[in-house]
C-alpha cells in the first residue's frame, strides 16, 4: 500500500511529481454511486442513483439545493459533501445579504476549488473525498461545473462521475449535439438514459433509487427563473416510464416495472 512513504501526507510530492493522497481521494469518488449532469440552452439537469447501505436503511441523498439558482450532485463521501455544500450555502447567503444578488456560478465554484486546494498545502489535512457536479443558471444561461478533490474545477457541457461513470460518459459523448436544443423533459430523459447505461445487469431505475434535479428558465429567451428543485419518489415516475417505454418500444418488449 505504501509507495516509498510518499503517500503519508498530502503535501509531499513523489519523485514522479504525484501527490498520492489526492489520487486516493479521487478513488473515493470512483467508489460513489454515479451522478450525471447535462445542459441545454434553457436548463441544467442533474440525475443520480441513490444507494442504501442495507435493506433496513433509507436511501442516501445525492442532490442538494444550494440556492434558488444552483444545486449540486455528489459522488464519494457524503460527510465531506455536506461540509462543502454548507460552505456554498453560506457564501450564497452572504452574497445576497451584502450585494442583494445571486452569487455568480464561476465565483462560487472557484471558492470551493480554493478551499479544497488548501488541504493539499497544509500538513495534517486531507483532501475532500468527494466529487461534485454543480448545476445552475446566471445571466449567460445554464452552466455545469465539475469539482475534483484536487481542487480543480472546470465547466462542462455534460459530465458523469462515480462508479461505472465511463459508460454514461460514452452515451453523453455520442448524443452531445442533441442536448443544446432539448427542452426540459427531453433533457431529463437523456440524463436518465445515460444513468441507465451504468447499471449492472440485474438493476433498474426505480422511483426509490432515482433523483432528478432541474434548474433553468421557464421559457426560451426569457429570464423567468425556474428555481432549482430536487424531484424524488412519485415525481420521477413518468420520466422513468418514458425512458423504459423508449427502450421497450424499440425491442417490442413489455414495459419496465417501477417500484411504488
Amino acid at each position: 500500500m505504501f509507495r516509498n512513504n510518499y503517500d503519508n501526507d498530502s503535501v509531499t510530492f513523489s519523485p514522479q511529481g504525484r501527490i498520492f493522497q489526492v489520487e486516493y481521494a479521487a478513488e473515493a469518488v470512483k467508489q460513489g454511486s454515479v451522478v450525471v449532469g447535462l445542459t441545454s440552452k434553457t436548463h441544467a439537469v442533474l440525475v443520480a442513483i441513490k444507494r442504501n447501505a442495507e435493506e433496513l436503511s433509507s436511501y442516501q441523498k445525492k442532490l442538494f439545493a444550494v440556492d434558488e439558482h444552483v444545486g449540486l450532485a455528489i459522488a464519494g463521501l457524503t460527510s465531506d459533501a455536506r461540509v462543502l455544500s454548507n460552505f456554498m450555502k453560506q457564501q450564497c447567503l452572504s452574497e445576497r445579504l451584502t450585494y442583494d444578488r445571486a452569487m455568480p456560478l464561476d465565483t462560487l465554484v472557484s471558492l470551493i476549488g480554493d478551499k479544497a486546494q488548501l488541504n493539499t498545502q497544509h500538513y495534517g489535512k486531507r483532501p475532500y473525498g468527494v466529487g461534485l457536479l454543480v448545476a445552475g443558471v446566471d445571466e449567460a444561461g445554464p452552466h455545469l461545473f465539475e469539482f475534483q478533490p484536487s481542487g480543480m474545477t472546470q465547466e462542462m457541457l455534460a459530465c458523469a462521475i462515480g462508479a461505472r461513470s465511463q459508460m454514461a460518459r460514452t452515451y453523453l459523448e455520442k448524443n452531445l449535439d442533441r442536448f443544446e436544443a432539448c427542452g426540459r423533459d427531453e433533457l431529463i430523459r437523456h440524463g436518465l438514459k445515460a444513468l441507465k447505461e451504468t447499471l449492472v445487469q440485474d438493476r433498474e431505475l426505480t422511483v426509490e433509487n432515482t433523483s432528478v434535479g432541474v434548474v433553468g428558465f421557464k421559457e426560451p429567451g426569457k429570464k423567468a427563473l425556474e428555481t432549482f428543485k430536487v424531484h424524488d419518489g412519485a415525481d420521477v415516475k413518468d420520466w422513468i416510464n418514458s425512458v423504459a417505454d423508449d427502450k421497450e418500444g424499440g425491442e417490442g418488449g413489455e414495459s419496465m416495472q417501477v417500484d411504488e
